[in-house]
């Protein structure tokens, strides 16, 4: 018997320690293959069904293996809950000494030489009477914080501005030559992670490290032995954001700010200096001008050809060019205008390779927001970057999320990051999905892209909502159709409505599940990492099939680079990456053994088209009915089995 069987056995230590705990057969066929991985060295890719119990599948035969790992997750909520909660846990109840640490990006730590910054020269920038409350706060928590982490800072909210004032990013942090240096956060908390066998990162995290690889404080992230990713279905698409080139009226104009306020502390003679920054955030504002009102995310030929963007872009280049030079002079005055030198440097030369001649390995395409714009080129390809970084990191790797696998088969997930030796394994769900749940599809809809396609599907859902009493997720691809859900139900439906923008999200679920009756309406964040158990959740609609826009240009130059090799873009690209969006959106229902609920995916192509088979045979084994008078009987009690 291997240590991990005797971890979870009936009598073993996790059922000593743990209330409720029983061993379930798919956690530990799990936690024996990961146990396996570690100790051949080899790659595997595990699928593990809701309610499996992955976390501690993983987590089990990393903290017996003795070697260093890296655990790495798609958001901070999971990597705090890791932390905070499942590590302590099981290394209690295993009885193992085990050294773990968290480590976040540089953001989430308080940067005391940028809050000493802020107190002393920042309002002078101007700042608001709310922003001034919100500084005192964060002023009395640095006095007494060990961790530096902003997430325990519950009375400034996460979407602060002030948050950047007093927080670094790789590009403003001076680093060692920084003169609080020795009270970084971030130096601590790294430094703790190079002395614990296991520390729990983020996928934003890891693929920093490799892209930047070195930033002041050598290597961000200690050297491991294995490495899992757990959330792993994100891990490709994060991997885009740091191998390609960004830059945006964010970065440039915190990089004015902070010319204002260092040369108020070291250089308040130095007029130019000043004169530059305002500069900058002025051809940044007419840039925005240029990009036109329109809030828009396209690709960059289509506004390239324009006089009045080519202008804008032109004068924003020299603005920035100005600047530098203004800042070359200034920085023998201090660590902090260096800095702001090297920073306008790079940033000089992220525009300039974001000018270069397109080619057929990344895209060019730019966003506007309602004061600002990011200019990007992104990689079309991550497989052959990611071979480099496995041959790099020379560790064993485990991928695991509940939404690997399409009809069964991992070709998709394997395909995107170029894996071809890895072991794949699916472990079902334990849920009894016949039992405790119904898929309905609702006959009669129009097909997607009518006109009043969003009317139908709540005149559809509606009877469900009623059977169900409220206690449902109305789940969208699109900000446009959740926009039009609200304006049609406010103030015409019994129950109460939560929409998402309308309150931060850990606020509107704590408002939907008191409510007891709520209907949510919600896209993009609420069809993962949403967990609602009991009777608050009972019932989750899906407008469509969410099949990422054609229109976005790095769905648009992928598609393109699919066809030019020969392939389906369709068969390769847009059915699995649909699919695996589905299964997440849809996993949102049963969370739990004892919750019952209903699913009802309003989207005719699921049985009009025949790829809507490879959507219903990737879902969990659900009986499925078209009639409304089998859901009005599912909610009313258990029910006989509802033939498909």
């Amino acid at each position: 018997m291997s240590s991990v069987d005797d971890a979870f056995a009936e009598d073993g230590p996790l059922a000593r320690s743990l209330t409720g705990f029983r061993p379930r057969e798919a956690q530990t066929g799990m936690a024996r293959a990961v146990e396996q991985a570690i100790r051949d060295g080899r790659c595997l890719i595990a699928e593990a069904g809701t309610g499996t119990g992955k976390t501690f599948a993983y987590l089990v035969p990393a903290l017996l293996s003795g070697k260093r790992v890296l655990v790495s997750t798609g958001t901070r909520n999971l990597q705090d809950q890791l932390f905070q909660k499942d590590l302590p846990l099981l290394r209690q109840a295993l009885a193992v000494p085990v050294r773990t640490a968290l480590l976040k990006g540089r953001s989430n730590y308080l940067c005391p030489y940028r809050l000493e910054n802020v107190v002393d020269f920042g309002f002078r920038a101007g700042f608001s009477a709310e922003e001034a409350d919100q500084l005192e706060r964060i002023r009395r928590w640095a006095k007494t914080t060990r961790s530096g982490d902003v997430a325990e800072v519950s009375d400034v909210p996460e979407a602060s501005l002030l948050w950047r004032s007093v927080t670094s990013t790789a590009e403003n942090c001076l680093g060692q030559d920084c003169g609080a240096y020795e009270d970084c956060h971030v130096v601590q908390a790294r430094k703790a992670a190079q002395e614990a066998q296991i520390t729990v990162i983020n996928h934003h995290l890891l693929w920093a490290d490799w892209a930047v690889k070195t930033d002041g404080f050598g290597e961000l992230l200690p050297e491991a032995d294995v490495i899992i990713v757990d959330e792993a279905h994100q891990f490709a698409e994060t991997a885009t954001q740091f191998l390609g080139i960004s830059l945006s009226t964010r970065q440039l104009g915190e990089l004015a700010d902070d010319t204002l306020i260092e040369r108020a502390k070291d250089a308040p003679d130095m007029g130019g200096l000043a004169d530059s920054a305002t500069l900058l955030k002025n051809e940044l504002a007419a840039m925005r001008a240029a990009l036109g009102e329109e809030l828009r995310r396209d690709a960059w030929h289509s506004v390239a050809g324009h006089e009045a963007v080519n202008t804008g872009l032109r004068r924003m280049e020299e603005s920035l060019l100005a600047l530098a030079a203004q800042l070359k002079l200034a920085s023998v005055r201090g660590k902090g205008l260096e800095s702001c030198w090297k920073r306008c440097d790079e940033f000089i030369q992220r525009l300039e390779a974001f000018l270069a001649e397109d080619t057929e390995e990344s895209v060019r395409w730019f966003e506007t927001h309602r004061r600002g714009f990011s200019l990007s080129r992104t990689p079309l390809d991550i497989a052959g970057e990611f071979a480099r970084f496995r041959k790099a990191r020379q560790a064993t790797w485990i991928f695991t999320s509940a939404t690997l696998s399409v009809s069964g088969r991992f070709e998709h997930f394997s395909r995107q990051l170029g894996i071809a030796d890895a072991e794949c394994r699916r472990w079902e769900s334990p849920f009894d999905y016949r039992r405790q749940s119904l898929l309905y599809l609702p006959a009669g809809l129009p097909e997607p892209g009518t006109r009043d396609y969003t009317r139908a599907v709540l005149r559809a859902a509606y009877p469900v909502l009623k059977a169900s009493g409220g206690r449902a997720f109305l789940l969208f691809t699109s900000h446009q159709a959740l926009a039009e859900a609200a304006s049609i139900l406010e103030g015409k439906i019994e129950f109460p409505l939560f929409v998402q923008g309308t309150q931060p999200k850990a606020r509107l679920l704590e408002a939907f599940r008191a409510s007891g009756n709520g209907l949510l309406l919600g896209t993009a964040s609420f069809w993962e990492g949403v967990d609602v158990r009991g009777e608050a959740l009972s019932c989750v609609v899906i407008d469509k099939l969410p099949f990422a826009s054609p229109g976005d240009p790095v769905i648009s130059a992928r598609l393109e680079a699919i066809r030019k090799r020969g392939h389906s873009p369709f068969a390769a690209f847009q059915l699995p990456a649909a699919v695996i969006t589905l299964k997440q959106g849809a996993g949102r229902l049963i969370r739990d053994v004892d919750d019952r609920g209903v699913l009802v995916l309003a989207d005719p192509r699921l049985t009009s088209k025949s790829y809507g088979r490879v959507f219903l045979d990737s879902l969990p084994p659900m009986r499925i009915t078209r009639e409304s008078n089998a859901v009005r009987a599912f909610f009313a009690g258990p029910q006989p089995e509802v033939s498909p």
